[in-house]
């Protein structure tokens, strides 16, 4: 599906569903700027748009092929991006949290966006552009921010439930049976490694060194920029925390199960070692042979009793050498 968003700096209006065909007249004037928005595309429909824009056949390759990593790509009059929105379902058998690659054309005074789903981020920003110029009177970096800061803003919800999980965790694990603490902290490791995954790539894309930025953003556009890098900032600082947390509290897990594993064992050890002469004691005397006091009608309670009494003896070994 492609949807096409036009503004007309002359008239200050919106257009939609306009003819491609047109681009060159559409774009004349330096001030306009063309939005195209395409999802669920077939590689025809990608190919189309290549040929329009005339865009590198290498960029359109990496469109209908998914990159793991965020990037940027400098051509020669536009810039091409491959940034990551993040779906979270705590409640997925599967992984509960999944990336959606967004790919994007950034030129003098269009921008491409292509994504295989519906994404929310995009769809705020083209349920603004279809009312009103507010979002893309001021250029196309603008125009990207806007679609970029929604991206970001979902993120802070996951950050937000991933740190009230591992505070749920910490009591979980003196409490919960043992594979519902290994599945769940499993489960949170997978999804601070693919949020590490998604935002430490893309928050180099807006890195600024020396006062510049890897693309061109107007003077009066970089404080948002600015917003956005200290917003990532921010998260990647918390899922860090909650990575070294979670790192914490898997030591004490498995600590817990340690000494709870080296209890049993010992209590089996002693039960075993206990077990070990009284065995004895009844083989001998069950040998099919003639015993001293055989024939005494107290025989069996004497063995009895004397088992009983070594095996009393033995735990007051073990408790005065403090191994119970």
């Amino acid at each position: 599906m492609i949807k096409t968003y036009f503004y007309n700096h002359a008239e200050n209006a919106m257009y939609h569903d306009v003819d491609l065909s047109e681009k060159d007249v559409l774009l004349a004037s330096p001030d306009n700027l063309l939005w195209i928005d395409v999802y669920d595309c077939t590689p025809s429909d990608l190919r189309y748009i290549g040929e329009v824009f005339d865009f590198h056949p290498l960029a359109i390759e990496d469109c209908l092929q998914p990159n793991p990593r965020a990037k940027v790509d400098h051509y020669e009059d536009y810039n091409f991006f491959v940034f990551h929105s993040l779906v979270y379902n705590e409640e997925s058998e599967d992984d509960e949290i999944t990336s959606i690659e967004l790919d994007v054309f950034l030129g003098p005074n269009y921008i491409v966006t292509i994504h295989p789903v519906a994404l929310s981020a995009v769809g705020q920003v083209a349920r603004v552009s279809r009312r009103s110029s507010l979002l893309m009177d001021r250029g196309p970096d603008y125009l990207l921010y806007s679609i970029i800061d929604n991206i970001v803003d979902d993120y802070i919800p996951i950050t937000d439930r991933l740190g009230e999980r591992i505070d749920d965790l910490e009591d979980e694990i003196f409490a919960s049976a043992p594979e519902e603490v290994n599945e769940e902290m499993l489960a949170l490791r997978r999804t601070i490694l693919m949020m590490r995954k998604v935002l430490l790539p893309q928050r180099r894309i807006f890195a600024n060194v020396n006062g510049r930025y890897s693309f061109v953003i107007r003077e009066e556009n970089r404080p948002y920029y600015e917003d956005v890098v200290d917003h990532l900032d921010r998260i990647l600082d918390s899922i860090e925390t909650y990575r070294d947390l979670l790192s914490g509290s898997m030591d004490t897990y498995y600590s817990i199960v340690t000494v709870r594993t080296n209890e049993i064992i010992r209590v089996l050890t002693i039960v075993s070692t206990i077990m070990i002469p009284l065995t004895f004691i009844t083989g001998l005397f069950g040998m099919n042979v003639n015993i001293p006091l055989q024939q005494n009608p107290y025989y069996f309670w004497y063995i009895l009793g004397g088992m009983g009494l070594l095996a009393l003896l033995m735990l007051q070994l073990f408790r005065r050498n403090r191994w119970i």
